[in-house]
């Protein structure tokens, strides 16, 4: 499940549903070419006219440390200004802040009330960490079955680390009924994606033939990507079904992970 992480650009740019202006697009123009002095001071203009998206934008910025030094307190200003207008990617970001005890004490209840208003604003990076903390019992008793709830909103939404979450609650029957079928459906959504814990237990899922037709050959190709990306699992995986597999079928399996790599993880 890992650790909850402000994606700043995935966040940002999630507010293509706001209309923008035409300086708040300089702003994000320059912010994606690393003018980071340029895309603070369009912002800090339209932030003091009250700007909800920039006022959310300057605190990405203070609490990532992108032009100007990071300070957290300052984060939460601008953020706080934001959701008092009921932005969610500031009310997400607030949650996050709690969550982690970045410029505040650690506060699950705290985050996941900011989670919680995001996440009925159809937030999914919200959405997603409510599904964590009611999965992992943080701040509230554990339920699996709000677990899924929170977890299918954000996946359905192409959320990948709820996509891959929701694929573990299938695999494990925790929440809903076992189903290795659907979780290798989100588990496969998730590692197209890039999500390297879905794609070490994807290859594991081959390995075991759960939910897919056993295959060595696919076992080697995803624990090897995932190893790729830094899962030790996947590492695991693969050196596991290695001692299995024939010299021509580890070489197969080595080229079908360089084409995935170049075909960036789709229809592998």
């Amino acid at each position: 499940m890992g650790k909850l992480t402000l994606m700043v650009l995935t966040i940002l740019f999630s507010l293509t549903s706001v209309a923008w202006s035409a300086n708040f697009q300089k702003g994000v123009n320059a912010y994606q070419n690393g003018d980071f002095a340029t895309a603070f001071r369009e912002w800090m203009t339209l932030a003091k006219q009250g700007d909800a998206s920039a006022q959310f934008a300057l605190g990405l910025m203070y609490y990532e440390g992108e032009g100007v030094p990071q300070d957290y307190k300052t984060a939460m200003k601008w953020f706080g200004h934001a959701v008092e207008q009921g932005n969610a990617s500031a009310q997400f970001a607030l949650g996050l802040m709690y969550y982690e005890g970045e410029g505040v004490p650690q506060d699950y209840k705290t985050a996941m009330k900011w989670f919680g208003r995001a996440a009925e604003q159809g937030n999914a990076s919200a959405q997603s960490n409510l599904g964590l903390m009611y999965h992992k019992g943080e701040g509230i008793p554990q339920d699996y079955k709000t677990a899924v709830k929170w977890y299918r909103r954000a996946a359905e939404q192409g959320n990948a680390t709820a996509q891959s979450n929701l694929g573990l609650m299938y695999d494990k029957g925790e929440g809903v009924s076992q189903d290795y079928k659907t979780a290798v459906k989100w588990y496969r959504h998730a590692a197209e994606q890039g999500d390297a814990s879905a794609q070490s237990n994807l290859g594991l899922m081959y390995y075991e033939g759960k939910g897919v037709l056993q295959d060595n050959v696919y076992a080697h190709m995803w624990g090897n990507i995932s190893a790729s990306n830094g899962i030790d699992e996947g590492r695991e995986l693969r050196d596991s079904v290695a001692k299995r597999m024939t010299p021509s079928q580890i070489e197969k399996a080595q080229d079908l992970a360089r084409e995935c790599l170049r075909k960036e993880y789709k229809g592998c």
